[in-house]
């Protein structure tokens, strides 16, 4: 009688556990979901978007290059060609580039071959064309596609409100530069054929 007796409390005192057990795991899958549900439904807020700095590209080289390693910084994305007219920007670019990139400033640029064939080379010739024709020292990116079925994820915030939460403004050629504060966030777009040197960019990189 008592070894019954003791029996039973063993598995009296199993079943405690295992309720125990069972009820702190649903507990935390309670928890979990709350918390995967509150977080969809911050991105699903409105007003609510991601930034330059939620983005990591290639660089010319292939290499990773995290954008949020340019937090504090103003930053001027633009889409280039080598066989364009607009092509002597890269000149512009470059001295906009060398007299402001010591202000927390810097140009970015991203080969594309979206409007007429422009940009028909590889990365390595694009990288050659640049540096021996213009002595670009700005960061340039992998070629992507800026426009189109395969926009790139960056183009595709870039270029709709629903993403940046700013404006709504398609590329419409070569050398259309996006203008980004220092906290990520798209501020302006000036359209290819304005320069990069124009007053609406200086006054954007020194006087805020």
């Amino acid at each position: 009688m008592e070894q019954t007796f003791k029996n039973l409390l063993i598995v009296a005192l199993f079943i405690s556990l295992a309720l125990q057990c069972t009820g702190q795991s649903k507990q935390k899958q309670r928890k979990e979901m709350t918390q995967t549900t509150e977080k969809s439904a911050l991105t699903a807020q409105p007003g609510v978007h991601a930034t330059l700095h939620d983005f990591i590209v290639k660089d010319i080289d292939g290499k990773a290059f995290d954008l949020s390693s340019l937090k504090g910084k103003k930053v001027l994305v633009v889409n280039v060609a080598s066989k364009c007219g607009l092509t002597p920007q890269y000149e512009q670019l470059q001295k906009l580039y060398e007299k402001y990139g010591d202000q927390n400033f810097v140009v970015i640029g991203f080969p594309a071959n979206n409007f007429n064939d422009q940009e028909p080379g590889t990365t390595l010739q694009i990288k050659e064309f640049c540096t021996a024709n213009y002595g670009v020292t700005f960061p340039m990116m992998d070629k992507i596609s800026v426009a189109g079925d395969h926009q790139a994820p960056l183009y595709k915030w870039l270029t709709h409100k629903s993403e940046n939460g700013k404006m709504d403004q398609e590329v419409t050629w070569n050398f259309q530069k996006f203008l980004i504060d220092e906290d990520g966030h798209l501020v302006d777009v000036v359209m290819p054929q304005e320069s990069p040197m124009s007053e609406k960019i200086v006054n954007w990189i020194t006087k805020g």
